[in-house]
């Protein structure tokens, strides 16, 4: 399902081509989150005609308690559902779970939690969450894991480790004896953890690995560690992840952070940050960040962005959206979230035309400076 197509002289960053049965994805590639089956705010129309995003997420908890999988079943899966023709991936849900700390235990079985809607118990096992994904149909699908927390002690790391890699046999066993509801083939990759602890990612890399699935995943980065702790580990990893493969790296980040992790040898990325930092007024620019709440914007009546990564980038002028976003207008979020995923995109793309031409290293050294500029 994937081929490298061109690779870098003095990097590891390479481009790729991501074949799925809703289509084809170049990578290195970000991926709009849409939790539960919308991304924030955004209509689909948007996604494909001024963001042009190839595939987006969706993820297993949300779309299990809301709207369900009764719901998502009749509709005859997620793509028919949101009517959204385009690749989708679906996150296995262990992250949420293990977002809900308090409302969740973890046995050998599986993640029992309270729902965070309305305090209802649930149960995920490594072999549901594959059933429920089933059910959603998407083109990529998670094993479940468990995302140790930052920081954490040794040994706490070790068993969150020896947890994932039980509960991924038992999710590949089911995988296979279970078939695609929708008449598409889906792909399932595993998920290297090991918090910040060299041996233990070494050793989850190695037993993904080994699983010999279609694609990988890094999880339990950018969960408080920080940034050159990241990308060291993303380096141990991609040691030993095949480089035949695609690397999806999980829940990650700034537009610096994808930058550096294409350098090390990162296709695939998602995050909630160019959505949930619009809508609180925060924008990603070509000549840095913004913070549109600022007074300083008031009175400039320039585009949101001069180099224009979307239309409303230079449709719509600093000082207005100041005012829609100060009054608390729903448009102000819209504006900036197009914005902001355009720009993610768009930066993407930039890079994968400079790992073709050979310019990557010193065209991300300039660009990493110049957009974590504060404006």
């Amino acid at each position: 399902m994937f081929k490298v197509l061109s690779r870098d002289n003095e990097t590891s960053a390479r481009t790729g081509l991501l074949v799925t049965p809703h289509g084809d994805i170049a990578t290195p590639v970000f991926m709009p989150v849409g939790t539960a089956g919308s991304v924030k705010g955004i209509l689909q129309r948007d996604l494909l005609e001024d963001i042009r995003a190839g595939i987006i997420l969706g993820n297993t908890y949300h779309l299990f308690l809301r709207p369900g999988t009764g719901i998502i079943r009749e509709a005859g899966g997620l793509h028919r559902f949101m009517n959204w023709g385009l690749p989708l991936l679906t996150d296995s849900g262990g992250y949420q779970v293990f977002s809900l700390a308090g409302n969740r235990k973890l046995t050998d079985e599986g993640a029992h939690f309270r729902s965070h809607i309305d305090g209802s118990k649930h149960f995920f096992s490594p072999e549901n969450t594959i059933d429920v994904q089933r059910v959603i149909g998407a083109d990529i699908v998670m094993a479940l894991d468990e995302c140790a927390p930052y920081p954490c002690e040794y040994r706490y790391a070790a068993k969150s480790v020896k947890l994932t890699h039980n509960w991924l046999d038992r999710a590949i066993k089911r995988f296979n004896e279970t078939e695609p509801l929708w008449g598409n083939k889906q792909h399932l990759f595993p998920i290297v953890q090991g918090s910040t602890f060299d041996d233990l990612r070494r050793e989850s890399a190695e037993k993904i690995a080994s699983a010999d699935l279609e694609g990988n995943a890094i999880g339990g980065l950018s969960v408080g560690e920080p940034a050159e702790e990241m990308y060291r580990i993303i380096e141990v990893v991609n040691r030993i992840l095949p480089e035949d493969k695609p690397r999806y790296l999980m829940g990650v980040g700034t537009p610096a952070n994808l930058l550096e992790a294409v350098e090390r040898g990162i296709d695939m990325f998602d995050c909630v940050m160019p959505t949930r930092n619009g809508r609180n007024g925060m924008l990603f620019t070509s000549e840095g960040i913004i913070n549109i709440r600022n007074k300083k914007w008031t009175t400039d009546f320039s585009p949101l962005d001069p180099e224009g990564p979307s239309t409303v980038s230079l449709y719509y002028t600093k000082a207005y959206l100041r005012h829609l976003v100060i009054s608390g207008e729903i448009l102000g979020s819209q504006i900036a979230s197009i914005h902001n995923l355009a720009f993610y995109l768009r930066l993407m793309e930039r890079a994968r035309k400079k790992i073709e031409t050979g310019d990557f290293k010193k065209w991300k050294e300039s660009e990493v400076k110049k957009i974590s500029a504060r404006l």
